[in-house]
């Protein structure tokens, strides 16, 4: 037998993950959907089971069919909603009954077992990562105000414009209270002094379009604009801050255990968005985090302070010996994630943090273990 028909009969033999490693798959470059396939597959195989009957019946079932893993994943997938035990297993080996090709055993899964009606969304508004200066917002409500909000910013259209454009103006002109005197006002931001000397210079001559700060708020603002909209005065409240190059921002020793306004400050300046790789939330929407829980002996000492999203912020695996969700460190004064395996990995969303903005300081993603 060639190699591709061994790997493809390999496909069609359950029996391969008896003996099922979910780290040697994962290192051996695996995609982690397809390792979480096979992980629930093991479990319904070969897993711990009140009903060692029907367990016994499926795996004969899998194997006197020679069904492929990825089908034997897609029967689990469709199974998963159907809450009772008892039937799921009946329907199990019915789906396991079915024979032909992948698409052929979806379509009939369909008359099988059919889908359950989706849930209604949940209310909520989201907000997209910013990408080359844009941002998407998506509104989830009662179909009547996004109707009623819809036949607002439809009207007064002017034959030429496109509608889609059209509505944005309009619907700028709503928030910033245009025709209205109310709205939502713009936020200005509150930067720290944590430009390079240089850059500053560059600034004030009128060369700093070329520069890029990074601010607090998740967002940047080029040199020019910076000098334009919030020239460098005490009436715009600008703070001067201190950062080493190795240890990051100048330690303000308190010891109470919540971060004072100046500490938690210097460690947005620090890590401008949340360090968890991929999550855009701004540092000023973020709580402040001990990196060494303040219930393990932590201090609120800069150097043990980091912005989290909330949601970060509780999954964050704040006992060492925990390793599920992995955990914030600090790498040369900037806080990194560090993966349940030992990997760092930085957020490279918004790479404007003060080490990196003064010292071009950066964390590469690391191939080997911390």
């Amino acid at each position: 037998m060639d190699s591709f028909a061994s790997f493809i009969h390999q496909q069609r033999e359950v029996d391969v993950l008896r003996d099922f490693d979910k780290d040697l798959a994962l290192d051996a470059g695996i995609a982690p959907a397809r390792v979480k396939d096979w992980e629930v597959l093991h479990k319904v195989y070969f897993g711990p089971t009140t009903s060692p009957q029907k367990q016994r019946l499926a795996y004969e079932a899998a194997c006197r069919g020679k069904i492929s893993l990825d089908t034997l994943a897609m029967i689990e997938r469709r199974l998963k909603p159907i809450t009772s035990r008892r039937t799921r297993d009946k329907l199990r080996l019915a789906a396991l009954a079915i024979a032909g090709r992948y698409k052929h055993v979806a379509d009939k899964l369909k008359t099988l077992i059919p889908k359950a009606a989706p849930k209604p969304a949940e209310d909520r508004i989201t907000f997209s990562p910013s990408r080359s200066g844009k941002r998407r917002m998506t509104v989830t409500c009662d179909e009547r105000i996004l109707a009623d909000l819809e036949h607002y910013l439809r009207q007064k259209h002017e034959r030429g414009v496109q509608m889609a454009k059209h509505m944005l103006t309009r619907f700028i002109d709503l928030i910033r209270g245009k025709h209205s005197g109310g709205g939502v006002p713009s936020a200005a931001p509150r930067p720290l002094l944590l430009i390079p000397l240089d850059a500053w210079v560059s600034i004030h001559r009128g060369t700093g379009n070329d520069v890029t700060l990074g601010l607090t708020d998740g967002t940047t603002i080029s040199g020019a604009d910076f000098l334009t909209k919030f020239t460098a005065t005490t009436d715009n409240h600008l703070e001067a801050a201190l950062f080493h190059p190795q240890e990051g921002p100048v330690n303000l020793y308190r010891t109470e255990r919540f971060a004072n306004q100046k500490q938690r400050d210097l460690a947005r300046a620090t890590t401008p968005i949340c360090p968890v790789p991929g999550c855009r939330h701004a540092a000023d929407n973020c709580e402040i985090h001990h990196i060494q829980a303040w219930k393990h002996g932590g201090e609120t000492n800069l150097e043990n302070l980091a912005p989290l999203c909330s949601y970060h912020n509780g999954t964050n695996d704040d006992d060492p010996e925990t390793t599920r969700r992995g955990r914030i460190t600090t790498v040369d004064g900037q806080p990194v994630w560090q993966s349940p395996r030992g990997y760092l990995v930085p957020n490279s969303l918004h790479p404007y943090g003060a080490m990196a903005t003064l010292f071009e300081a950066t964390v590469e993603k690391q191939g080997a273990k911390a």
